[in-house]
């Protein structure tokens, strides 16, 4: 049986507020890069009491065990970068809460999860950004989806909370506004200006 850790700031950002956090985030086991679990230590992971976000395999090897504690509020699902959330469609609904790994701030492949499930999967419950989650990353991880942050341990989060304001406007659309910026803004179309493009 491997070594489990656990992460637990005891703070996030959520709801544009730093509040405290409720949610344990199981980590493990714990492999050398590279190494994959073997099922039965996954399967025989104990799970703590009280309000957990468990890996993506451990929900699956554990889901019978785990059903009435979901049902409970009790357990959320976090992936990892390299994982995708089609395979666990049937399931979203049984979460308080979904997260998603960034390994590293350099990881951007986070933000493609975070938006599908929001877009495609229809995910409407909470959707926390665990893991290598700095200030500068704020802004555009709510674009796409994301509405609560557990920010790196070595950073404050009372400083990664301005992040989240650190542009007045956005040009592209995306999961927090529909329409992009030139379509939103009001154009006197028929006025001559001069400009060849106006109004274009």
């Amino acid at each position: 049986m491997h070594d489990v850790s656990t992460q637990n700031a005891g703070q996030i950002i959520k709801g544009r507020s730093v509040v405290e956090d409720q949610w344990l985030v199981l980590r493990g086991p714990e492999l050398p890069e590279g190494v994959k679990a073997e099922a039965e230590d996954i399967a025989a992971l104990a799970v703590p009491t009280g309000k957990v976000i468990v890996p993506v395999a451990v929900w699956n090897a554990q889901r019978e065990a785990l059903l009435a504690r979901a049902e409970n509020g009790e357990i959320g699902v976090w992936f990892a970068s390299d994982e995708r959330p089609e395979p666990l469609k049937d399931d979203l609904a049984k979460f308080a809460v979904v997260a998603v790994d960034f390994p590293k701030f350099t990881d951007g492949r986070g933000y493609s999860i975070a938006y599908n499930l929001r877009t495609r999967l229809g995910w409407t419950g909470e959707l926390r950004a665990i893991g290598d989650v700095l200030r500068d990353q704020l802004f555009s991880m709510q674009r796409v989806g994301f509405d609560a942050f557990a920010v790196r341990a070595d950073r404050d989060i009372h400083d990664a909370l301005k992040g989240l304001s650190d542009f007045s406007e956005t040009y592209q659309a995306s999961v927090d506004q529909k329409v992009p910026l030139f379509r939103r803004h009001a154009r006197n179309v028929g006025v001559n200006t001069g400009d060849a493009g106006f109004g274009i």
